[in-house]
């Protein structure tokens, strides 16, 4: 802005030229400049009004009112735009964009919900709620009042576990509050009436037995719980990888036993340490003011269970549950019996009998398509290799099996050889027991198992070298020979003759 003596200085000159490019000429300045000090000083100092400018949009400005109205500001500028095009605008989208953002941010201005900060009280709230990330169910709660935090992992969000995560909450906190607040969850929820929730019967039994009072958050409004969304946000970003909880592996399911280890200590350590919104420590807060005002526990916990689950024990002494085969002791084969499932456990009860009730077998839940076996229900280690039985059927065939092991192993041996003519030469080698005898013929088959030769001109070959054929001896065992006798001669038999020694002058011997 020019000061007061340069506008002095380009009326002067413009009074003395008569133009504006003279005066602007005389003043090192531009024409544009003098005009406007001019009108301006011809007005009296007053800056003139200026005249406002149409806008391309002002056409459909009562249309994007109307619908950021009819949608409370939740329409979008991009599903609007072809409404407009339709009702005449012609400018640019960006342009459009602007009038619908300053339309809904008027209409945010004119219709906020004047949120109030929330004032707790001892021993009142309890909030609770449900988390994800990579296929880890995370649940949180925290004690509105003294700001203790529980988290828990698991592997699922049904009501079964829910309700076990919240009595395991109430056990640790040591009391039940007043109020458990939630959001709209479908495990808890039973229907929606005049946007009431209405809870399931499980959770309303579960309320009576532990007595206190459930509540549901407003539908669509995270913030009225937003104590807890801050500890589901931290659990998901940084609790599992500072638990070192994730295992970098598909398919390999985490540890619950060592992930839910691992939020208790996390839970000791932040609850002993001091909360930056109540400057004091939760556990010293909960311990000496909260405590004595929450409900005592009850003196049992509720069976925690959905619709009991039945399977039958098939041939192979497993049950299926959730297209996964489960072992159970093979005396059991063909009976029914119960499932159940608690975190990342799966329980087997007997049904019937004097044994009903009684654990028959626990497990880890394992993916679909696999199988938890457990050796004690088999009688002992699965064999490293399958055991396949020689069964026999014709009557060469039964006859050699018939001779013991040792024609079996023979049997055996040749067949994964894949001698072709075995089952034509079985009668051949019966033929050589009858001529050597069955002993005779044992010890060859034995003898042609160890060098690995499988036709009946081996076994022939055997028999016909007798005892003259060599028999090794594994390494490291003593070597045994019957050496032929052979007679003896006294020492005397092997004296030397007298002979003479004489040593001539130079001392040689001769």
């Amino acid at each position: 802005m020019k000061s007061a003596r340069e506008r002095m200085d380009i009326i002067s000159a413009y009074r003395d030229v008569g133009s504006y490019r003279g005066a602007a000429a005389i003043c090192a300045t531009t024409p544009k400049t003098v005009r406007r000090v001019i009108e301006r000083h011809e007005a009296g100092g007053v800056v003139p009004q200026r005249k406002p400018r149409s806008r391309n949009y002002e056409s459909v400005a009562e249309l994007v009112s109307g619908r950021v109205e009819k949608t409370k500001g939740r329409i979008s500028a991009k599903r609007l735009l072809p409404e407009a095009r339709a009702a005449g605008y012609s400018g640019s989208a960006r342009n459009f964009r602007r009038l619908v953002a300053t339309t809904k941010a008027d209409w945010r201005r004119d219709h906020h919900r004047g949120r109030r900060p929330a004032v707790w009280s001892p021993g009142e709230h309890l909030v609770i709620d449900w988390g994800v990330i990579a296929g880890l169910h995370v649940f949180c709660a925290v004690l509105a009042w003294s700001r203790v935090r529980f988290v828990r992992f698991a592997v699922d969000e049904r009501a079964e576990t829910t309700l076990s995560m919240l009595a395991e909450c109430f056990e640790t906190i040591g009391g039940v509050p007043k109020v458990v607040l939630a959001d709209r969850m479908g495990c808890l929820k039973a229907a929606v009436v005049a946007d009431r929730v209405v809870p399931t019967a499980d959770y309303v039994r579960f309320a009576s037995h532990y007595r206190f009072r459930p509540d549901f958050c407003q539908g669509e409004d995270p913030e009225s719980k937003g104590i807890v969304e801050n500890l589901v946000g931290y659990a998901k970003r940084d609790l599992i990888i500072g638990c070192d909880l994730d295992t970098g592996e598909p398919g390999r399911p985490v540890d619950l036993a060592a992930a839910n280890e691992a939020a208790r200590r996390w839970c000791a350590e932040v609850n002993a340490a001091t909360h930056s919104e109540i400057a004091a420590a939760p556990a010293l807060r909960l311990a000496g003011h909260e405590l004595a005002v929450l409900g005592g526990l009850p003196s049992l916990r509720p069976r925690i269970t959905g619709p009991a689950v039945i399977r039958k024990v098939d041939r192979l002494s497993c049950v299926r549950f959730g297209s996964a085969r489960y072992s159970v002791p093979t005396t059991a084969i063909g009976t029914r019996v119960e499932v159940r499932t608690h975190a990342d456990r799966l329980t087997i009860l007997s049904t019937a009998g004097p044994g009903a009730g009684m654990v028959l077998a626990e497990h880890r839940l394992v993916g679909p398509g696999e199988a938890s076996v457990i050796d004690a229900h088999y009688g002992g280690p699965r064999p490293d290799r399958p055991v396949r039985a020689v069964r026999p059927k014709t009557a060469d065939e039964k006859a050699f099996c018939a001779l013991g092991p040792v024609a079996q192993a023979f049997l055996s041996g040749a067949a994964a050889a894949g001698s072709a003519r075995l089952g034509t030469e079985l009668g051949e080698l019966l033929g050589l027991g009858q001529a050597h005898g069955e002993q005779a013929l044992l010890d060859a088959l034995a003898r042609a198992t160890a060098f690995r030769r499988w036709r009946a001109e081996d076994v022939r070959s055997i028999l016909a070298a007798g005892a003259a054929a060599p028999r090794p001896r594994p390494a490291g065992e003593a070597l045994v020979v019957d050496l032929p006798s052979v007679p003896t001669r006294s020492l005397a038999d092997y004296a030397l003759a007298d002979y003479a020694i004489t040593t001539d002058v130079e001392g040689d011997a001769s």
